[in-house]
């Protein structure tokens, strides 16, 4: 019995092609000049050239690293081999088309984050923040609302595996011998008749 087939070989090169790409370019945070206690979102450098006063947002890291092996398992699922999955007739069943709906949930969700202005952090749990933005074009003066964006991601997660489980196939049962050997009987009385 193969473990993976081509399909999902592919989907895990792409995977840990993703996953060299985030960690050769994370995401940096830099110290203002003007409060040096807090942290403005600076955008994605190369690992090893970062300024003194920058350093790796390893909360937005974390989660970029988890969307990525959520899309690659998603996508495990997704290309199994057509004996494995319950319905062969329809490929997109309703949990394959749940597993596509996470994935592009966690992709517009890192895609755009929540941001709050850098002057208006705070420590509280939940803190306000100003919008979401397109990650590649905010500003330098707004920061990315980690306890937020980690709220948005396991909500997707959580309702994505429950709504996965709900949708699941019921399996036919199978039948005994004995069962089978009187279906056989029955459809064979049921042909010679006609």
């Amino acid at each position: 019995m193969r473990i993976m087939n081509r399909k999902q070989k592919v989907a895990l090169w792409v995977g840990l092609a993703n996953l060299a790409l985030i960690l050769l370019f994370p995401p940096f945070d830099s110290f203002p000049f003007t409060d040096p206690g807090a942290l403005i979102f600076s955008g994605f450098q190369f690992a090893f050239g970062s300024e003194s006063n920058e350093v790796i947002n390893r909360d937005v890291l974390f989660l970029e690293i988890v969307v990525v092996l959520v899309n690659v398992g998603i996508a495990w699922l997704l290309l199994r081999d057509a004996k494995h999955i319950l319905v062969t007739r329809h490929r997109l069943n309703y949990q394959n088309a749940i597993l596509l709906m996470v994935a592009a949930n966690l992709t517009v969700i890192l895609l755009f984050p929540p941001f709050e202005y850098f002057y208006a952090l705070t420590n509280a749990v939940l803190p306000t923040f100003q919008g979401f933005y397109f990650i590649f074009s905010a500003g330098p003066m707004l920061a990315i609302v980690t306890p937020i964006l980690y709220i948005e991601v396991m909500f997707v997660l959580f309702n994505g595996a429950v709504l996965w489980l709900l949708f699941r196939d019921k399996k036919e049962k199978e039948l005994t011998p004995q069962e089978a050997i009187a279906l056989m009987r029955e459809l064979s009385r049921e042909q010679s008749r006609s």
